[in-house]
């Protein structure tokens, strides 16, 4: 029945009936795509919604007509259930940056596509806005209060309540009235796209192309660069997430003057908005539609959510009570266990040879610390360690031993951020001396609690000539 449809809208366009129609993969959506081959290859959709296609094809024809890439649609059905577009080709922007993805670690290839699709919406936003009819809009024609409530409600109901977290509904209706409050301070008669993220960006001849936009409505700038900056299963490292948003300001900076401060400081806002908006439609679309790429892409979300939390949101105590209860949920908290790095430490003698690495991976920093001065040379330390008093305050008093650290946290810093950033699992870090008695001891157990303190990781501590072990668990 569809490709029969589908056909009769390709023959009455080209004058031919197509010599193969081949069904695409399907999205999030409920619309099905099919490419049309023969006198010119187009691609051809069936949506079950007339309101939400019109939607489509308005906005189409409207920002094709201000030269902005999005696909131009070429005919539709009488009842609007059927139309015929552009064939953009197979590479979505998502795709086109998977090595990155994987790695987190984007080439400069990667980045470049990233920077230039993120120097466009500032074109949607106030050219795509200007003579846009948005009564034309679907579902809704703005961005308001009942916009903000409905969202915040599909997270509430089909996400939070989906996990059988606790929680006091009418205390958290109160948080999400405040959150809508401060989404609201700035009116705007700009395009807000709505859904802009990688996976809703094509790339056709090296040029980002916009689809799926139907969903856009009248709304403020900032949801945009949340969705596409802060798009859970895009993993870009924070370097890179500032990057693109200084490359957006840039952008918006030719059609409006920019308060840089301002805009991040209301962008934090609308980054826990949009978290809390796709973790709805992931329970929805995973838990209650069955559909697995959505259950696969919660523990993104909820890591997402996890380092937002790292910030306050003073406005909200008891919306974020709720969400750190719910990323320390047993289910989210075992998952993103297993892909956190731990380090491992340890301190030993070189004479009783350099530690295994159990983990598989070949080992990792090895630091030689009989270069710095031994207070084993002296009669009155030789029953204490490197963790008690006298020797700390020898090894401190004389001053080598800050200045060697110093230089090896330089190091290790560098290597436990790129190995986060990448989702490696097990970095080794080794510190020996003479006896395994006191410098590496001193250095091991400056170096894991240095590193649990600036990045919350899992420390496993070895002082192995001393049979000594410690744990220090990950910051969730």
């Amino acid at each position: 029945m569809i490709t029969k449809k589908l056909n009769e809208l390709y023959l009455s366009f080209t004058g031919k009936e197509a010599d193969h129609i081949e069904e695409l993969p399907s999205s999030g959506s409920n619309r099905r795509y099919f490419r049309l081959s023969g006198q010119q290859t187009l691609i051809g959709v069936s949506g079950t919604s007339a309101e939400e296609n019109s939607t489509f094809i308005y906005m189409a024809n409207h920002f094709g007509s201000k030269g902005l890439p999005v696909p131009k649609v070429h005919c539709w059905s009488e009842d609007k259930y059927f139309y015929l577009q552009e064939d953009l080709g197979n590479t979505l922007l998502f795709d086109a940056i998977e090595k990155g993805r994987k790695s987190c670690v984007f080439d400069e290839e990667e980045r470049s596509m990233l920077k230039k699709t993120i120097k466009l919406p500032p074109s949607f936003q106030f050219s795509g806005a200007d003579g846009l009819d948005f009564t034309n809009c679907y579902p809704q024609p703005e961005f308001n209060q009942r916009a903000i409530l409905w969202d915040l409600n599909y997270f509430k109901y089909c996400f939070l309540k989906a996990t059988g977290l606790d929680f006091q509904e009418s205390q958290l209706e109160d948080d999400f009235q405040k959150l809508s409050d401060v989404l609201l301070r700035n009116s705007s008669a700009t395009f807000l796209y709505r859904d802009f993220q990688s996976r809703n960006v094509m790339i056709k001849d090296g040029e980002p192309y916009f689809i799926d936009f139907q969903g856009g409505r009248k709304g403020p700038v900032y949801y945009d660069v949340a969705s596409f900056i802060w798009q859970a299963k895009a993993k870009f490292p924070e370097d890179l997430r500032q990057e693109l948003l200084s490359d957006y300001l840039e952008a918006l900076r030719t059609f409006i003057p920019v308060d840089e401060a301002y805009f991040r400081s209301q962008l934090k806002h609308f980054i826990l908005f949009r978290t809390l908006q796709v973790l709805g439609a992931y329970g929805f679309r995973g838990y209650f539609e069955k559909k697995p790429h959505f259950i696969q892409s919660v523990p993104f979300a909820i890591n997402n959510l996890r380092q937002l939390l790292h910030d306050d949101y003073p406005e909200y105590p008891y919306l974020c009570t709720v969400l750190r209860n719910l990323t320390g949920l047993k289910q989210f908290s075992d998952d993103i266990q297993k892909r956190m790095l731990e380090v491992k430490i340890v301190s030993f003698a070189y004479k009783k040879g350099i530690p295994n690495d159990p983990s598989g991976n070949g080992g990792g920093f090895v630091f030689d610390c009989r270069a710095v001065n031994n207070p084993g040379k002296y009669e009155r330390y030789n029953h204490f360690t490197g963790l008690d008093e006298p020797v700390i305050s020898f090894l401190e008093e004389d001053g080598e031993i800050s200045h060697f650290l110093t230089q090896a946290y330089t190091m290790v810093d560098a290597s436990v951020k790129r190995y986060m950033d990448r989702g490696f699992t097990n970095l080794m870090v080794c510190f020996g001396c003479t006896g395994g008695q006191h410098r590496s001891v001193y250095s091991a157990q400056h170096m894991a609690e240095h590193l649990h303190d600036k990045f919350g990781i899992k420390i496993h501590l070895i002082h192995r000539e001393q049979n000594i072990e410690q744990i220090f668990d990950a910051k969730l």
